[in-house]
């Protein structure tokens, strides 16, 4: 089904993982690519058995950015000059929107460099988890483009003008730790032990009250244009509706019974 990425299922289906598969260009994103990632996401999203998503990369690096020799050949075939909007428009937009609007966790897995847009593909999911050998680099600067997917939205919320300004003008590269310290990922593991570690947190991921983890990223994705008023609006909308959840029955149920609770993802 899939050239591009590679695809593992664990956990009875409850947790999906795609692998960006060209680690002879490091993982560098083209259109065919980011095509199956979004098919990929939109399947699993749409799914009932997952309940969890993530995304890595083989080989050395987790994503070394845009393909530059494919996005230079668009401006070749296409009539329209503005090739490099169209690329964005197309292809890389409608990732970053389902990423960020997916009812289920995704969590990118980066087990080497993320440069470029795939250093933003990592930082727009819910959360990074990263070896200790990786970094990231805001390099779209160092070839006179500025940050795209979702950069300089994502960017700026989660570092600060400041900062935000300090990485995308000068490319800067961020190791692993420096990145957590920002609070731009949320972990780093070594490089020995961060298979198993992420796994460990994908599995809890897995076995969560998968309902009430979308409709906290709702609530969180509305806050950032939202008045506190209404945003204390939406938290009685969205907790009405993970009380009607067999989930938060289950939680209850479990709490009072003192038992580890069996959560359905329903």
């Amino acid at each position: 089904m899939y050239t591009q990425i590679d695809t593992q299922t664990l956990l009875d289906g409850k947790l999906q993982i795609a692998y960006l598969n060209q680690p002879e260009t490091y993982n560098s994103l083209n259109k065919k690519l980011l095509t199956e990632l979004r098919d990929f996401i939109q399947d699993c999203n749409e799914s009932e058995i997952v309940r969890c998503i993530a995304i890595s990369g083989r080989g050395k690096a987790f994503c070394s950015g845009q393909n530059l020799k494919e996005a230079l050949s668009m401006g070749d075939d296409m009539e329209d000059e503005r090739f490099i909007q169209r690329m964005v428009i197309d292809y890389y937009n409608p990732l970053v929107k389902q990423i960020s609007n997916a009812k289920k966790p995704i969590i990118s897995l980066v087990n080497g460099p993320a440069v470029g847009a795939g250093a933003m593909l990592a930082l727009i999911c819910d959360f990074t988890l990263a070896t200790e050998s990786s970094y990231f680099s805001q390099a779209f600067v160092n070839i006179g483009l500025i940050p795209d997917t979702g950069g300089t939205y994502f960017l700026p919320k989660l570092l600060g003008r400041q900062q935000a300004n300090y990485l995308a003008f000068t490319g800067k590269k961020l190791s692993a730790t420096e990145a957590k310290n920002l609070g731009l990922i949320a972990e780093v593991f070594s490089d020995e032990t961060f298979e198993n570690e992420a796994l460990e947190v994908l599995t809890q991921l897995s076995n969560l009250p998968t309902t009430a983890i979308a409709l906290t990223k709702k609530a969180f994705n509305k806050s950032y244009g939202n008045s506190l008023t209404e945003q204390l609006d939406i938290e009685g909308i969205y907790q009405q509706d993970a009380a009607e959840t067999e989930d938060f029955k289950e939680g209850v149920a479990a709490f009072l019974e003192k038992r580890k609770p069996n959560y359905k993802g329903k």
